[in-house]
């Protein structure tokens, strides 16, 4: 399995804009979770990160998005971080058949900003990271 990124979808309430995207990885949960829960692995596809703290309410910086709070974390399954200026984001994952992972994805924010096309270009920087 190569891995995949399903059409995104993205709602608008206002000001506040929700994308959700299904991404298939190539890898098992075991070895995809490191990369949404640790700076190092964060920082290879996505953005450096400069304070994590792994743990429901623990400090959070994700380069130039902000400083925030992890506000949901089950080990192996679900990260989110809540950053001033970057919102909501939300990976939840889940195993998916016998050797792969889904990523549900899920970022909320106000204003102008990210954009379906970014994410898309950040999970295929995920995919290939995966895949060497």
């Amino acid at each position: 399995m190569a891995g995949s990124i399903e059409q995104g979808t993205s709602q608008t309430h206002g000001r506040t804009h929700i994308l959700h995207f299904l991404v298939r990885l190539p890898r098992s949960t075991d070895q995809v979770w490191p990369s949404l829960s640790t700076p190092e692995g964060l920082a290879a596809w996505f953005i450096p990160v400069d304070v994590l703290q792994p743990r429901l309410g623990g400090t959070v910086t994700l380069g130039d998005l902000g400083t925030g709070t992890v506000t949901a974390w089950d080990v192996d399954r679900i990260a989110e971080y809540t950053v001033e200026g970057g919102g909501r984001i939300r990976f939840h994952l889940e195993r998916d058949g016998a050797t792969g992972s889904a990523l549900r994805f899920t970022h909320e924010f106000k204003g102008e900003g990210e954009t379906e096309p970014a994410w898309r270009a950040r999970f295929e920087r995920l995919i290939d990271t995966l895949n060497s």
